[in-house]
């Protein structure tokens, strides 16, 4: 029979009143596996670093991964002290993604469970194919764009990103009519960024959503279709398309993340600074 994953993760059970669904069970044990993770990486750090030793094995692995990821981000912020800032942040995102990913082509999940009624409730489920999940972090990864970028540049200059009152008001005062026409035109396409960044949250979380539920409904279906050995063997170019797709989808993910960040943490110049600056180059004496 075909039983394909429904929209909505299924609750297994309750803790004070709060619901556990499958999904969630998966989103734990990726935390969990990556937590150990940490602690034994941690500890091999304190062995090598602290003396002076060159990284062996693994560990000269992460290492040479760590260059590679930072690089990468360098080549976004142009900063090196901005890149170690946001790299926890989208190294996070990026290794619980594809650890989350991953973990929805073992063998069992969606598979073993127990019926409820004539519908079968999985035991575990990709954490990426709930909503929830994957609109909380988006949530988190615009909210905590808006933070940093509040701490870095000023509340009142970030602010005046999306409500140009200042760039209004010294254009206002300027009465050169061209500078009050941009002004105005700027202010109202401050209003729309405020919306842009709802419409970040949305598409964050929709394109994760839908990529990976999607290809846990293809999975499902080339399952239920094929019998016999071939049941076994048929499936295994899709799931390596999966893997494929769960790098894509987490690099994707975390790197809108960066960009983010970056922009969120980079200064704009508003007309009051221009002012400035145009009034010192008018004082400087030409040679």
């Amino acid at each position: 029979m075909l039983f394909l994953p429904p929209l909505k993760a299924e609750i297994l059970f309750q803790i004070a009143g709060f619901p556990i669904t499958n999904a969630m069970v998966n989103s734990i044990l990726a935390t969990v596996l990556l937590a150990i993770f940490a602690f034994f990486l941690n500890k091999g750090v304190k062995k090598y670093y602290p003396k002076g030793k060159a990284p062996k094995g693994v560990l000269n692995f992460f290492e040479a991964i760590l260059e590679f990821l930072l690089g990468y981000i360098d080549g976004v912020t142009k900063d090196r002290k901005k890149s170690l800032k946001f790299l926890p942040i989208v190294g996070g995102l990026f290794l619980f993604i594809l650890i989350s990913n991953w973990m929805g082509l073992l063998p069992g999940t969606g598979s073993i469970g127990f019926w409820h009624g004539e519908e079968l409730v999985p035991l575990l489920r990709p954490a990426n194919t709930d909503l929830n999940m994957t609109l909380s972090m988006a949530v988190f990864a615009v909210i905590l764009s808006h933070v940093f970028g509040v701490f870095t540049i000023g509340f009142f200059k970030y602010a005046n990103k999306f409500i140009k009152l200042g760039d209004l008001y010294h254009a206002v005062a300027s009465l050169n009519p061209m500078k009050m026409m941009v002004a105005f035109i700027e202010f109202f396409v401050g209003l729309i960024e405020i919306f842009s960044e709802g419409a970040k949250m949305v598409s964050l979380s929709l394109r994760l959503f839908g990529n990976i539920f999607a290809g846990e409904v293809l999975l499902t279906v080339i399952g239920s279709l094929i019998s016999g050995y071939g049941a076994f063997f048929i499936p295994l170019p899709f799931m390596a398309l999966e893997l494929i797709v769960g790098v894509v989808q987490a690099t994707v993910f975390s790197m809108l993340t960066l960009v983010y960040l970056t922009i969120a943490t980079t200064p704009v110049t508003d007309h009051a600074e221009t002012h400035h600056v145009e009034a010192a180059e008018d004082q400087t004496p030409t040679v």
